[in-house]
């Protein structure tokens, strides 16, 4: 790692709140409301439900409720996705949940669990960039800059650690001055290595970390331009931290 590109992870880190800050907590939980096309391309529409999304932060697990009927959850880890009552019933469950999208394009339809791992790992990736960066087997490497407006958005790119669930091992992060996540461009892999581009805003203090309230999705054309219908969206609110 290059001397630049260590003064730009660490800025990142202390914008969001800063590694110590960050340790001090075990879960981050958020009100969620989501739309866009690809929910119903996949086979579920939103209907605009609000749904509760916990994860931890050192562990990859999440819970999102409801999920699928109003007395249901979704469990996600990595080896296994589970749909449970709030009693505890098993309603369905699937062990190495990432095996099953082997084939999948853009358009192919998603199960339940398919759709619960896609939201576990992704909602987890979420909450935990760009602290993420400073974690033990996280390499990072200083890339091109992109515009956004007329501001100049400085990258890094990112390449997780094998056992790390997400869209894609290598992702690419932009940060304004202030040193905040602004962009995010992966690859979903779950969906044919799908190319998009991640827009985040509206950031707020919660209890000493920073994260956005406003995410936007736009798919990538081959010439790297942003397409202009929003495959997702995503607004959070009522964070709290354990």
């Amino acid at each position: 790692m290059t001397t630049a590109t260590r003064t730009l992870v660490s800025e990142a880190i202390e914008a969001h709140g800063g590694l110590a800050r960050w340790h001090t907590f075990s879960t981050v939980t958020s009100r969620v409301v989501t739309g866009g096309f690809l929910w119903a391309t996949k086979g579920f529409p939103m209907d605009g439900t609000p749904r509760t999304i916990t994860s931890e932060f050192h562990r990859q697990r999440t819970r999102v409720e409801p999920f699928g009927d109003p007395g249901w959850h979704m469990d996600y880890e990595p080896g296994r996705v589970v749909i449970e009552t709030a009693a505890g019933e098993v309603i369905s469950a699937q062990d190495d949940p990432r095996e099953t999208f082997v084939g999948h394009q853009w358009e192919t339809p998603w199960t339940p669990l398919q759709l619960g791992y896609f939201n576990g790992y992704a909602m987890w990736t979420y909450y935990n960039l760009p602290l993420l960066l400073g974690e033990p087997g996280v390499e990072v490497d200083e890339i091109p800059p992109v515009r956004d407006g007329d501001a100049l958005l400085r990258g890094l790119r990112t390449r997780l650690p094998p056992d790390v669930h997400s869209h894609c091992p290598q992702q690419s992060l932009y940060f304004d001055d202030a040193g905040l996540l602004r962009r995010h461009d992966y690859e979903v892999d779950v969906a044919g290595g799908t190319p998009a581009a991640h827009l985040i805003s509206g950031y707020i203090d919660v209890q000493g970390l920073l994260f956005p309230t406003r995410r936007r999705v736009f798919l990538k054309n081959e010439d790297g331009t942003l397409q202009q219908e929003m495959p997702v969206w995503i607004d959070l609110s009522a964070f709290e931290l354990t």
